[in-house]
């Protein structure tokens, strides 16, 4: 009787830790979203954060078709993906607003030097599929493979581990956070701890929880950078 009564009141906690899981990760760029709207540029925000999360989850879908993990964590990398593109777009949005004079650049330019950089929305798009039908023919033919898939998963760690790093060059670059939302950093590092804390008690593989300890490093990085910036500005000032 008492193993029933845990059962029950563990489940739905498990539900609700399962639902944050999925949609808790995406919550971060509400409050950039609306930073971008509010101040009409997206110039603060690295949307390489948003490259490296799109890498991220595509591997991390793989990942799961070698290596079937919980499903909470497959969900939240498809609901990830929406949320990127959806950045991806404002800020495409705002960039052709603010830089309507400067010429512009597309993917079928091939050229390196604005990898990442392009003005329309739909390179953004063509650059996915192509990597993810590539990574579907790759994966197919090696499946079979337990060090392939293994690899995999390290891959889609180390990319999605490194979200932030993006961010905190950009700050380090322009020696501000302006721009940036201190919210969405406070969130991501909620996130990094309640999913790290989540990896370690349902003992997800390794790759999934070292992740989360170098994402909460990058974000306390990201915070003192807050922090130097602010008073670097009321120096000045004074």
């Amino acid at each position: 009787m008492d193993v029933q009564k845990e059962y029950c009141m563990w489940t739905p906690l498990s539900w609700l830790a399962s639902c944050l899981m999925v949609f808790g990760g995406a919550l971060p760029y509400i409050p950039q979203y609306q930073e971008i709207q509010r101040i009409g540029n997206s110039e603060g925000f690295s949307t390489r954060v948003c490259l490296l999360l799109l890498v991220a989850n595509i591997l991390r879908i793989f990942f799961w078709m070698g290596k079937q993990f919980e499903l909470a964590l497959l969900l939240q990398s498809v609901v990830m993906i929406i949320t990127m593109f959806a950045m991806l777009h404002l800020c495409c949005i705002f960039q052709n607003t603010n830089r309507i004079s400067i010429k512009q650049h597309r993917l079928s330019d091939l050229n390196m030097k604005y990898f990442w950089q392009w003005s329309a929305f739909e390179d953004y798009l063509l650059f996915c599929f192509s990597f993810t039908l590539l990574c579907a023919v790759v994966t197919l033919m090696l499946l079979d493979s337990s060090v392939f898939v293994e690899m995999l998963g390290f891959l889609a760690v180390i990319f999605e581990a490194m979200l932030g790093l993006p961010q905190l060059l950009q700050n380090f670059h322009n020696h501000t956070t302006k721009g940036m939302s201190v919210k969405m950093v406070l969130l991501w590092t909620a996130g990094d701890l309640f999913k790290t804390a989540y990896f370690l008690m349902n003992r997800s593989p390794i790759q999934f929880w070292f992740c989360g300890f170098v994402q909460i490093f990058i974000d306390a990085v990201i915070l003192l950078q807050v922090l130097l910036y602010s008073r670097d500005a009321r120096v000045k000032l004074g």
